[in-house]
Parts: C-alpha cells; sequence; structure tokens
C-alpha cells in the first residue's frame, strides 16, 4: 500500500511539474540563448543621475516582473530627475558604455547572458567602484556558466523555490533598521512572493539585512517533500566587491511586487543610498 501511495505521489509531481513548464513555455518564459556583440546607440544623456537597467534573459524569463520593475523605475526617475536607460542588449557591457552610468540594474536577468569580453568589463567596472542592484532571478539560475557572478556579484548559489503552491505569504525579518532601504517597514514583514533558497547562507561574505522566517511558509519543493530548509536564510543583503558594492534582492518575481507600497520604497531607497554612496 505504502509503495502504491507513494508512486501515485510520484506522478502527482511529474505531472505537476510537466504542466507547469508546459504552461511557462506556451507563455514565452524560457528564451533561446542569445548573445549580442553590437553595442546599442546610447543618445545624448543629461547631467543628472544615470542609470542603466539591463534586463536580458538567456533562460528563464519573467514575463511579468520585468516590464513592471521597468515602469517603477521610470516612476523614480521622474519623480527625481533622474534618468533611465533600458535595454537587453548585453553589449551595452563595455568600459566606455557602463563607464557613463551612476547605477546598474540588473532587473531579473537570467541565463549567461554575457560574452567573454562583456564579462571581464564588467567585472571591472565593479570592482572599479561602480554600484550595482540586483533583484531576484539575476540570483536565481540554478547554474552559472560564469563562476564569478554566484560567487562575487550575488555570494549565494540558488538552489530551489516552493511549488505547489509556488507563491505563498511570508514573513521577512528586517535584521537591520539603520539601513535607509529598511527603516519603513516593521520589524515582520508580511509579503507574498516566490522564495528563493540558496546552497548555504551568505551572512560570513555579506552585510544582511533581512532574512526569511522559514515557520511562516512551507520551504519545500512540491507541495510536502523535498526541504529547501536553510536555517540562517538571508533573503536581502549587500557587500562590496573591490571598489564596488552590490546590493540583492532576492524578492520581485510578480509584478505585484513592484506596486507594493513596502517594496517600492525600499527599491527606491536602495538605488538612493548607491547613488549618493560616500563610504
Amino acid at each position: 500500500m505504502l509503495i502504491i501511495v507513494a508512486g501515485s505521489l510520484l506522478l502527482v509531481v511529474l505531472a505537476s511539474v510537466g504542466y507547469v513548464v508546459y504552461v511557462q513555455w506556451r507563455h514565452g518564459c524560457f528564451d533561446p540563448p542569445t548573445y549580442d556583440t553590437e553595442a546599442p546607440k546610447l543618445p545624448e544623456m543629461p547631467d543628472k543621475p544615470r542609470v542603466l537597467v539591463f534586463s536580458k534573459t538567456n533562460s528563464f524569463r519573467h514575463i511579468e516582473g520585468i516590464p513592471a520593475a521597468h515602469a517603477m523605475f521610470d516612476d523614480f526617475a521622474k519623480e527625481l530627475g533622474w534618468y533611465v536607460f533600458h535595454t537587453e542588449n548585453a553589449a551595452i557591457h563595455n568600459p566606455d558604455q557602463l563607464g557613463k552610468f551612476d547605477l546598474i540594474v540588473w532587473n531579473n536577468v537570467s541565463g549567461d547572458v554575457l560574452t567573454e569580453e562583456q564579462r571581464k568589463a564588467f567585472k571591472s567596472n565593479v570592482e572599479g567602484g561602480a554600484q550595482v542592484l540586483c533583484i531576484h532571478a539575476t540570483g536565481g539560475d540554478p547554474s552559472y556558466g560564469w563562476e564569478w557572478q554566484p560567487k562575487e556579484l550575488i555570494r549565494a548559489q540558488f538552489v530551489g523555490h516552493p511549488l505547489l503552491p509556488q507563491f505563498q505569504n511570508a514573513v521577512v525579518d528586517i535584521e537591520d533598521h539603520d539601513h535607509p532601504a529598511m527603516k519603513h517597514l516593521p520589524d515582520h514583514w508580511k509579503f507574498r512572493d516566490e522564495w528563493y533558497s540558496y546552497s548555504a547562507s551568505p551572512r560570513a561574505r555579506v552585510h544582511v539585512l533581512a532574512t526569511l522566517n522559514e515557520d511562516s511558509y512551507r520551504p519545500v519543493t512540491f507541495g510536502l517533500i523535498g526541504s529547501l530548509r536553510m536555517g540562517d536564510h538571508p533573503i536581502i543583503w549587500y557587500h562590496d566587491v573591490g571598489r564596488g558594492r552590490v546590493f540583492y534582492s532576492a524578492l520581485g518575481h510578480c509584478a505585484e511586487a513592484y506596486t507594493d507600497k513596502n517594496y517600492r520604497e525600499l527599491l527606491k531607497q536602495t538605488c538612493l543610498w548607491l547613488l549618493n554612496r560616500d563610504s
């Protein structure tokens, strides 16, 4: 009897995974890999804070989250007097063009998107003092063609997120209320999202701003099986890479995240903090 039950559960899981993959494929969530070699032409940019929002995907594509984040950054630009340039052309990762921007945002970037020369340019730019904001899927690939990305840019290796249900309400515990991006949040912030887990806590190599309360949701792969518990579960942090600084938030799968008052304020204050970094 136990074997029959286990077999039935396995069939349900496999069928569910197959259905999820099929739906995502039908909706264009997986892009075929492409690599850009001709840099985009930049318009004449005004003398104001310049923000590059890069959102190329060579793996799972957040077809709702990416445009919602674009709209949010455009709102910030209008409100705060920034210039925002959106592109999915990875060839913008060259020394000349990267150097024209005060803040670089990787908005749900997925897959291996940079050529070897572009990797060198981006790495050099970050280590030389760039300010970088990485959102959600930028740290959500199960494997990377470029080891520097999980080891230094993100400093955590994604291993999975819950399914059945994929999106859950959970509690984010704020660790550092002194940080400008955290000041407006309650000690225990309730949020709904797709919750990432990592192979190990990055705490030893990053400054943790918020952790995920694993008792507030079901940190399992499929319904009741496949534990994703980390124990210590950072979910928002920042760290220095050479003279540059990287801020990573694992939140932001759904379009609704970018209209949520608290999350918008978090990202706005993060951008302001990075743009005005003096230490």
